[in-house]
């Protein structure tokens, strides 16, 4: 099976990319159901990719709709060991302004309906999640947009993941600012949380839109204000794919990252049901 490294999971303007070569459309299966759509495996700069629109081609699935595990599991079935993940989102602090750019390092979870672990079924595992993204992969993607002209980028920052498709109430965007958030999304869970659970490096870029509903200066956030952003950002986001996919693809990996589940399991080995343990197969290390 033709396999790649990194995976990179966003809008369809970040596959349909000038410059790819040798592209093949695959729609795995997996022990978790089918992922969002077809996952076009190409090579950029050199480099063997495979790209996943997170909400299907032509934006079909609600955030809650979006089936996680299987985008995962297919990813780490192909051999990815880094996931760049682009997500736009809402401001919650005035200096991250509509179309900057922001690599956060710390989440917090308001999803609510949405299965967020690959564990089950019998088998039990904890895996440690404090520092939710592949943060020397995030400084690696932050250097590249600090080097970009005409593109204002942060590094740093608490997430706080939302369960949608409405956007927030006043009163809730005045409280994830007190609690210290920067920015809000319906999209970095639980993606996060299952490519830790996989031993997949994943680093979100945050690719501002608006203001959520909280600034006094700017209207209440609405899709057509979304959608001239993204369109703005997404090109933004081709220009940083193309310089830093050498880097990425060059850099060593996070072994703490790519041993996060190797002793996660506390079911004893006796205990396990073969099923799960069949289940589990190349996506969890250490069953």
């Amino acid at each position: 099976m033709d396999k790649a490294s990194i995976g990179i999971i966003g809008g369809s303007g970040l596959y349909a990319m000038e410059g790819v070569s040798d592209v093949k459309p695959l729609r795995p299966d997996t022990p978790f159901g089918v992922p969002s759509d077809e996952i076009t495996l190409a090579t950029l700069t050199g480099v063997r990719v495979a790209f996943l629109p997170r909400h299907g081609k032509g934006h079909r699935l609600l955030p809650t709709e979006v089936p996680s595990r299987a985008n995962i599991a297919a990813l780490k079935l192909l051999g990815v060991q880094k996931i760049l993940a682009f997500s736009a989102v809402g401001s919650l602090h005035e200096p991250y302004a509509p179309r900057d750019f922001v690599v956060p390092d710390q989440l917090i979870d308001r999803t609510r309906h949405r299965p967020d672990t690959f564990f089950g079924d019998g088998i039990v595992g904890h895996v440690a999640f404090a520092h939710p993204f592949a943060d020397k992969l995030g400084a690696l993607l932050f250097r590249h947009l600090r080097e970009m002209d005409g593109v204002e980028s942060h590094l740093g920052g608490t997430v706080v993941c939302m369960e949608g498709p409405l956007f927030s109430t006043k009163a809730e965007s005045e409280l994830y600012r007190s609690w210290g958030a920067r920015l809000i999304n319906m999209s970095a869970l639980p993606e996060s949380k299952l490519a830790r659970e996989a031993g997949i490096e994943y680093a979100l870029v945050c690719m501002v839109t608006d203001y959520d509903c909280w600034h006094p200066g700017h209207a209440d956030v609405d899709i057509q204000m979304v959608i001239g952003n993204l369109n703005a950002n997404a090109r933004t986001a081709q220009h940083l794919i193309r310089r830093a996919l050498p880097d990425v693809a060059s850099s060593p990996r996070d072994q703490a990252i790519a041993d996060a589940s190797k002793f996660a399991v506390i079911t004893a080995p006796g205990k396990r049901p073969p099923a799960t343990v069949a289940k589990l197969k190349g996506i969890i290390d250490g069953v």
